[in-house]
């Protein structure tokens, strides 16, 4: 039968390495890096934590071989993420939105354009190598990202434009980005690279008018502002950035007309890693709550663990984890199994984790009654963190509901294609 859950010696090994780091190096910076005001310095607090993860490969494994990376599928990318993710969720943003960024140049660039952006970004000697998905806008009438590919023309959709100045040979940037995770650096000066999607077409709708642009450290015109205080993932850096006359070299510039397919394409790679995170820390919140059941009496003469409705409770959350992770898995396999494109079952997987695992989270409190809300515990944490899975990542109201509708709407949609691992194609005509 094909069908096997088991792990092969290599993933284990993965598995293996990614606990021993999560325990062991990120887990004792996570308490003093969440409380932190400034989330600036939260970010900070990670640093070396992170070079470690980078010299690991965790940053850059998802890159072809050929240009550095580790080559890693994505079913191996879930046995690392849930480790890590188990730990603090927010953490595994920042290494994987450089996936979120540097994907989309393994699909759209050019060769002599991944050659000299993919390869420094997997041989930085430092560790210290950020790449930031410039995507999201202010909230705004017009504003936000949701319908990106509105067929309005500006300012519809995408608002950070950018002009192309032929005779110069650069496009001029001018606009504001909101929310990117990683874009201002460990320094607010830029990561080492934003990958930005603009308007290069004023005049089009965001079917044609999207275009992609690669915006180094450095480059003047663009202005980072202080980090979003947030209530969850306080420890990834998520950015307001403005752009005033920025100029880049139109060398830079990819994906050109075709920033609505880089947008969609990429949030559905991510779409089963934020199903993993969301199965990590529900798994966490389960193994605690668990542990604390079998030693807490509330007043009884037995642990809790012996009362039925705890039993149960407990129960339905293991069920939803392993059901979960089974889900992402699978999502990740189609991936695997498709060249990258799974755009509905991806979407599936990371809204049904993350609306289901939110609640598994929110019951394992509920265990704990009000001792829950102490923050001596990590409970607490655990549920601002699970508060983030239906909203991040190309919200689930936002983009991924309609992401699987669009596919499953289309005349040619077979409703077995998930179960046989069938591709469904995804295009313009979906968008």
């Amino acid at each position: 039968m094909a069908i096997d859950f088991t792990l092969s010696v290599n993933q284990k090994r993965l598995q293996s390495i990614a606990r021993e780091f999560a325990n062991d190096i990120l887990a004792p910076r996570i308490r003093k890096a969440d409380e932190e005001p400034d989330p600036q310095r939260a970010f900070q607090e990670v640093k070396g934590a992170y070079i470690e993860s980078y010299k690991l490969g965790f940053a850059t494994g998802f890159i072809p071989k050929q240009y550095g990376g580790g080559g890693i599928s994505n079913l191996d990318l879930q046995v690392v993420a849930e480790e890590i993710c188990a730990v603090d969720p927010g953490f595994a943003t920042i290494l994987l939105v450089n996936g979120l960024a540097l994907m989309p140049l393994v699909w759209f660039g050019s060769e002599e354009q991944k050659q000299r952006w993919l390869v420094p970004a997997t041989g930085d000697p430092r560790g210290e190598y950020l790449a930031a998905w410039t995507v999201s806008e202010a909230a705004g009438s017009p504003g936000g990202t949701a319908n990106f590919d509105n067929p309005a023309p500006w300012p519809a959709g995408i608002s950070l434009t950018a002009k192309h100045d032929r005779a110069n040979g650069e496009y001029v940037l001018n606009g504001h980005k909101y929310w990117p995770c990683n874009a201002g650096g460990w320094d607010l000066a830029g990561a080492n690279v934003n990958v930005c999607i603009v308007r290069t077409a004023s005049e089009l709708g965001g079917n044609e008018g999207l275009s992609a642009i690669i915006i180094p450290r450095g480059t003047a015109g663009v202005e980072y502002e202080e980090p979003i205080s947030k209530l969850g993932h306080r420890i990834c850096q998520n950015n307001s950035i403005v752009f005033r006359d920025c100029r880049v070299p139109e060398e830079n510039a990819f994906a050109i007309g075709q920033g609505d397919l880089a947008i969609s394409r990429a949030f559905t790679w991510s779409g089963p890693v934020a199903a993993i995170a969301a199965v990590g820390v529900a798994r966490s919140a389960y193994e605690y709550v668990l542990e604390w059941s079998k030693n807490y009496t509330g007043g009884g003469p037995t642990p809790i663990i012996n009362h039925q409705a705890v039993g149960y409770s407990l129960a339905d959350i293991a069920m939803k984890v392993e059901a979960c992770r089974a889900f992402a898995w699978k999502a990740a396999h189609y991936l695997d199994s498709n060249e990258s494109h799974g755009h509905a079952i991806c979407a599936m997987a990371k809204v049904f984790c993350g609306e289901t695992l939110f609640d598994a989270v929110f019951r394992a409190m509920k265990v704990m009654g009000v001792n829950a809300l102490d923050r001596r515990h990590p409970v607490e944490r655990y549920l601002r963190e699970a508060a983030v899975f239906p909203l991040y990542d190309a919200g689930n109201m936002g983009m991924q509901m309609r992401k699987i509708w669009t596919v499953m709407r289309h005349d040619d949609f077979d409703p077995r294609a998930f179960m046989d691992l069938a591709a469904t194609p995804f295009d313009k005509t979906l968008i």
